[in-house]
C-alpha cells in the first residue's frame, strides 16, 4: 500500500479529525516503528508500519460510522470532562466504534450534532473554505429593530473580526421572539455574541440543520445512523470525493 500522511492515517483510523491529528503529532505522541515523529509532512504505510499513539498500536478503521444526535441541553460536546459533567459519550449507547463530534454545541445549546470516525469528511465539514451552511432556531429576550436585523445580516465586529454575512428571519413574534439564523462560519459562541452585541440575550439555541443534514424528529438525547443517501449528500455538499 502506498505511504500516506500520518494525520490522514490517524483520521482514517478514527483517532481524531485531521486538524486534531496534527496537534497529536506536534505533541510527540506518535511513533512509527518505535521512533517519535513530529513532522506534519511525515508519511507511513498503515499496512506495513507499526504506528502508535500514546503507545497504543492503531489499526485502520474498517467501517465508517455516521451518526446524527440531538444533543440535549446540559451536555458537553467532548468525549470526557474534567469537571465531571455529562458528555456525549454518556448519551451514546450501543455504538462500538470510536466516533468524534464534528464541531461543537456549547453546554447550554442543543440540537443537531454530527459524529463520525470519517476524518476526511469531518475536516471538510469544519473547514471555513467549505462554507457549509448551518441553521439554528434561537429564542432571545426581545425583538431586534429592523436596523439591528440588517446589521446582523451584513456582519458584526465580534472579538475584533467582522462576522460573515448571515441569514436572519423572525419566525415567532412575542416578548421573547424566535429567530432562524443561518451561518456559514462557526466561531465559538458566535450567535450568542452576535445577539449580545445588539443588546439581546439568547435564552434558547437549537441547531436544526448542517448543510443537507436535518435534525428531524429526534428527541433530545436520541441519535440515529445516517442513511447512505444522507452521507452521499453531505459528502457532495462538503466537497468530499
Amino acid at each position: 500500500m502506498p505511504e500516506e500522511r500520518l494525520q490522514k492515517i490517524l483520521a482514517h483510523a478514527g483517532i481524531a479529525s485531521r486538524r486534531h491529528a496534527e496537534q497529536i503529532l506536534l505533541a510527540g505522541r506518535v511513533t512509527v516503528n518505535g521512533a517519535v515523529v513530529t513532522e506534519l509532512g511525515s508519511k507511513a504505510d498503515p499496512e506495513r508500519d507499526h504506528i502508535k499513539v500514546d503507545g497504543k498500536l492503531i489499526r485502520r478503521e474498517k467501517r465508517h460510522v455516521y451518526l446524527a444526535m440531538n444533543k440535549p441541553h446540559g451536555v458537553v460536546t467532548t468525549l470526557s470532562d474534567p469537571q465531571g459533567r455529562t458528555t456525549i459519550v454518556d448519551v451514546l449507547k450501543g455504538v462500538k466504534e470510536r466516533v468524534y463530534p464534528v464541531g461543537r454545541l456549547d453546554y447550554n445549546s442543543e440540537g443537531l450534532l454530527l459524529l463520525t470516525n470519517d476524518g476526511d469528511l469531518a475536516a471538510r465539514v469544519m473547514a471555513p473554505r467549505t462554507h457549509l451552511e448551518k441553521t439554528y432556531v434561537v429564542k432571545v429576550n426581545g425583538r431586534l429593530t429592523q436596523a439591528q436585523e440588517e446589521q446582523f445580516r451584513t456582519g458584526l465586529p465580534i472579538q475584533g473580526r467582522r462576522t460573515a454575512p448571515a441569514a436572519l428571519k423572525l419566525i415567532k413574534v412575542g416578548d421573547n421572539p424566535w429567530y432562524e439564523v443561518r451561518l456559514i462560519e462557526g466561531r465559538q459562541n458566535q450567535i450568542r455574541l452576535m445577539f449580545k452585541h445588539l443588546g439581546k440575550l439568547v435564552e434558547k439555541l437549537k441547531r436544526i440543520r448542517i448543510g443537507p443534514l436535518v435534525l428531524g424528529d429526534l428527541a433530545p438525547g436520541e441519535f440515529r445512523h445516517l442513511a447512505t443517501a444522507e452521507v452521499e449528500r453531505l459528502k457532495r455538499a462538503a466537497g468530499v470525493r
